[in-house]
C-alpha cells in the first residue's frame, strides 16, 4: 500500500523527527512526506487558505484524503486500520493524510476530506503528530497482517 504524509512545515532533528523515523522504518507500506511551508506573515485566515492549498497540491486526482483535525472523527486503531484495509482493496492509493500548521486546516479543505480524523481531544503539536500518525499507520498494517504487535481486536469498517 502507498501512503502519502503531507504535512505543514518542516522537521527538524530531535525527538519528534525520531520518534517519526523510527516507526516510518517500521513499516512496510510506503510512506512518502511531502513538507510544505508559507513563510510570508500573512492574516491567519489567509495563510491557512494559503496552506491548505499547497496541502491539496500535494495529492493526486482520486486518492483518499484523510485530514487531521481536532474536530474529526475518533477512531479506534482497528477502525482505522479496516477504513485503510478498504481502501487498500478498492486500489484506492495513495492515501493521503494531511497535516496541517499551529491554526489547523481551512475549512474548505475539512469539507474535502473522506476522513476529517481526530487523535482525541487533546491538542498536540503538529511535529509530535507525525510519530503518532506514524505508529498507528504501521499498527494498521500489523492489524491487517495479523501481526503480533497489536494485540486488540479486528472491527469492520464503519
Amino acid at each position: 500500500m502507498r501512503l502519502l504524509l503531507a504535512v505543514v512545515g518542516r522537521i527538524r532533528p530531535g525527538p519528534e523527527k525520531d520518534l517519526f523515523e523510527h516507526y516510518r522504518r517500521r513499516l512496510g507500506w510506503d510512506l512518502t512526506v511531502k513538507e510544505v511551508e508559507e513563510k510570508r506573515p500573512l492574516p491567519v485566515a489567509e495563510r491557512m487558505m494559503r496552506e491548505g492549498a499547497m496541502l491539496e497540491a500535494c495529492v493526486p486526482a482520486g486518492a483518499p484524503l484523510v485530514v487531521l483535525d481536532g474536530r474529526g472523527k475518533q477512531l479506534s486503531s482497528e477502525g482505522l486500520a479496516a477504513r485503510m484495509g478498504v481502501w487498500r482493496d478498492q486500489g484506492r492509493q495513495p492515501v493521503a493524510f494531511l497535516i496541517g500548521g499551529a491554526d489547523g486546516h481551512a475549512e474548505r479543505l475539512c469539507d474535502r476530506a473522506d476522513l476529517l480524523l481526530s487523535l482525541g481531544l487533546l491538542t498536540w503539536p503538529h511535529m509530535l503528530v507525525r510519530g503518532m500518525l506514524a505508529e498507528q499507520l504501521y499498527r494498521a498494517e500489523c492489524i491487517l497482517a495479523g501481526h503480533p504487535y497489536h494485540r486488540g481486536r479486528v472491527q469492520q469498517p464503519d
